[in-house]
């Protein structure tokens, strides 16, 4: 593990994370992971109280950040090794899923898994897209929980955005009814659909795919990019020199 902002992130590769998740059994007791990005560490950092129960009881934390990463480094700072939600999301589809595989989607369209159905050839594709605003709504989200609860999948793909997705993993987990793995991986069912592309892989290497994103949905992205983000490099700071002043 390696503890960074307040969280313990898993020590895995992305090929390592994708082996460990191919190994567990589908009827394995419900456990879901987390790929907290910037926003979501500043979120945390700004309401630990809310935040921190979302990501602390998942079974495993991966940082989805390059930013996160780098920055660390350069403050001198361990940082975990960083695998992308989206890549692991389609290494899970490309490479372990078989076609037969019980597989749930909580969230996206129908266009969405139709997209997913047809591109892997799924034949137990299950899907729930709750409501606008679900997570305050209490029969929505009861709706949402039983719904992953039912599917019995070997995977749940949770989409509905954070932190909506983590709301809905850990109360799956803390009932003890569900069977499988879930994964809290917002959008990247949208890149494997087409309804979404996904920066050039060399943008991505840069650190710049938030950029990328931005300019694709600035009404919904620029605020989070350019506004609440910057934050983490006081939060990195402020790390640096508790540590330093241990």
């Amino acid at each position: 593990m390696t503890s960074l902002l307040g969280l313990d992130f898993e020590n895995l590769s992305t090929e390592a994370a994708l082996a460990m998740l191919a190994a567990r059994p589908p009827e394995a007791p419900f456990s879901y992971l987390v790929t907290p990005n910037a926003d979501h560490l500043v979120r945390l950092a700004r309401e630990p109280g809310r935040y921190g129960p979302l990501y602390r009881d998942a079974a495993w934390r991966l940082l989805d950040s390059r930013v996160v990463a780098r920055l660390a480094r350069v403050l001198g700072l361990e940082a975990p090794p960083v695998v992308p939600g989206s890549d692991l999301t389609a290494l899970l589809f490309g490479r372990v899923i078989d076609p037969g595989d019980r597989i749930a989607v909580l969230g996206g369209s129908v266009h969405t898994v139709t997209a997913l159905r047809t591109r892997y050839g799924l034949t137990a594709l299950l899907h729930h897209e709750p409501p606008m605003g679900f997570d305050a709504d209490a029969a929505a989200l009861e709706a949402a929980i039983a719904f992953v609860e039912q599917a019995r999948a070997r995977f749940t793909f949770l989409a509905v955005g954070s932190p909506r997705q983590e709301i809905v993993a850990r109360a799956v987990a803390q009932r003890g009814r569900a069977i499988g793995t879930g994964l809290c991986i917002g959008a990247s069912l949208l890149f494997l659909s087409g309804e979404e592309r996904r920066a050039p892989r060399l943008v991505q290497r840069a650190g710049l795919e938030w950029a990328w994103r931005m300019v694709q949905d600035p009404k919904r992205l620029a605020r989070r990019y350019l506004v609440e983000d910057p934050a983490l490099f006081a939060l990195l700071w402020r790390e640096r020199s508790r540590r330093r002043g241990r």
